[in-house]
């Protein structure tokens, strides 16, 4: 499922305007990346929790060469499923 299916979704379901729709759902990402960039968790109780996680500075490989390259630190945004997510996931049909 992409962004337009999931549009098509929530407007059939909600019962509203594909446009409406797809206003919510940029809303919604604008919210949880805003929070985000704050560090700040947002949880979606049921669904799951998006945050913010450091990754220290670490030595890879140059795939082409072999060279050793340094990978700088950074921030990574992280997701954990929520129990029902999990469930639901799992549940044999």
């Amino acid at each position: 499922m992409n962004k337009t299916d999931l549009i098509d979704k929530i407007a059939a379901g909600a019962h509203i305007t594909k446009a409406q729709a797809g206003t919510a759902i940029e809303t919604m990402i604008t919210g949880v990346t805003n929070s985000l960039k704050k560090s700040e968790r947002v949880t979606l109780v049921g669904f799951g929790t998006f945050s913010v996680s450091q990754r220290k500075a670490r030595n890879g490989r140059n795939p082409q060469t072999g060279a050793v390259i340094k990978i700088a630190a950074r921030k990574v945004a992280r997701f954990t499923p929520g129990m029902e997510l999990k469930k639901a996931v799992n549940k044999t049909k």
